[in-house]
């Protein structure tokens, strides 16, 4: 397999500047420089020493933006395996101990035993509308009271229907994406 040619670049916290290498792959578009400075300064009291969950990893570039600045723990799940290789090759490379990364699809990797994060990502591929079904097994004891959820979606796309104790927070657009943050209540 040929060495991945796209990379990213960490923003902010012990590892800002780093670049991390990503394979080419469909659906895979990591999210931008000016969209992540926005979402980590919503974030930026309740990352450090957060629980965090990468659900749709791909690049891999919001959990280690969070893992940078100071997560207590980033689980990453990623179903491809080539973008998996470039992730443990960037796992290893940052030295990013606090980082674990689950070669699964992320619906199937919910129904074992949950545990609580703190924050979650959700980034799914744009053309498998899987966040419905994500957001309900979410519910199912993945949250930690007062957790935050980042939620991506195409631009052209509405939200699914969301669990009523998702109270909205911010909401923003940039070019072809909308995001979203959320707070359990």
């Amino acid at each position: 397999m040929a060495k991945p040619t796209n990379q990213v670049r960490i923003i902010g916290g012990r590892q800002r500047g780093r670049k991390i290498a990503f394979p080419d792959q469909t659906g895979l578009r990591p999210t931008g420089d000016r969209l992540r400075e926005t979402l980590f300064n919503w974030l930026q009291p309740l990352i450090p020493g957060a629980r965090c969950l990468d659900l749709f990893a791909g690049s891999g570039v919001l959990g280690f933006e969070a893992a940078s600045r100071g997560a207590a723990s980033v689980v990453m799940v990623e179903k491809a395996k080539p973008v998996a290789r470039c992730l443990a090759d960037a796992i290893k490379l940052l030295e990013l101990g606090q980082v674990t990364l689950q070669q699964a699809d992320a619906l199937t990797w919910l129904d074992r035993p949950p545990q609580p994060f703190d924050v979650v990502f959700l980034d799914p591929p744009f053309a498998d509308k899987l966040l419905e079904p994500i957001c309900k097994k979410l519910q199912q004891g993945w949250l930690s009271d007062d957790a935050r959820l980042y939620i991506e979606i195409d631009a052209k796309d509405n939200l699914p229907l969301l669990p009523d104790n998702w109270l909205p927070l911010k909401e923003k657009k940039a070019g072809q994406v909308r995001y979203f943050l959320y707070r359990i209540e």
